[in-house]
């Protein structure tokens, strides 16, 4: 009779610790996806900051933007945007949708795609309100995701 009581008692606590491990066991890491998508977050929050070592910490050394002024790496970027900030310019805000992010076989790269509304202080004519086309390429190194190339266009006003 002991051993049953034992026996049963080892059964019931072993059941207790699968119902719960269970809940644990089924919760699964986001999606590549989804952690491009709370990084696209992450990044606009702090570039409508105008939080510049935040911001650039997202993207890789090896960089290259294509943006409408021309093409610029790492350094380029982070001179010309300081030195707009510095001089007095802001993004006073920021907002995008129609996001589509696309996830590479392998999960080591995706392909971030977005609309972006803008309305920037500029020094020389205060606030003006942009919008833009914007692609971010992430490739995983190391474990951590970076924005190894961007681009983004401006979207011409309709025609009247």
């Amino acid at each position: 009779m002991q051993l049953a009581c034992s026996a049963k008692t080892l059964a019931l606590a072993l059941g207790a610790v699968l119902a719960l491990a269970a809940p644990a066991a089924t919760l699964a890491a986001p999606s590549v996806a989804d952690q491009i998508r709370v990084l696209e977050d992450e990044i606009s929050a702090v570039y409508a900051a105008n939080d510049l070592p935040r911001y650039f910490a997202y993207y890789a050394d090896d960089l290259r933007a294509l943006f409408p002024e021309g093409h610029t790496d790492l350094p380029g970027y982070k001179a010309s945007w300081t030195d707009f900030i510095k001089g007095g310019g802001a993004i006073l805000a920021f907002t995008y949708s129609d996001l589509k992010v696309q996830v590479a076989p392998g999960e080591n790269a995706a392909v971030a795609s977005y609309r972006a509304k803008v309305r920037t202080r500029y020094p020389d004519k205060g606030a003006v309100d942009e919008v833009y086309d914007e692609t971010d390429v992430f490739f995983r190194r190391d474990g951590k995701w970076r924005i190894v190339e961007i681009h983004y266009s401006p979207v011409a006003a309709p025609a009247k």
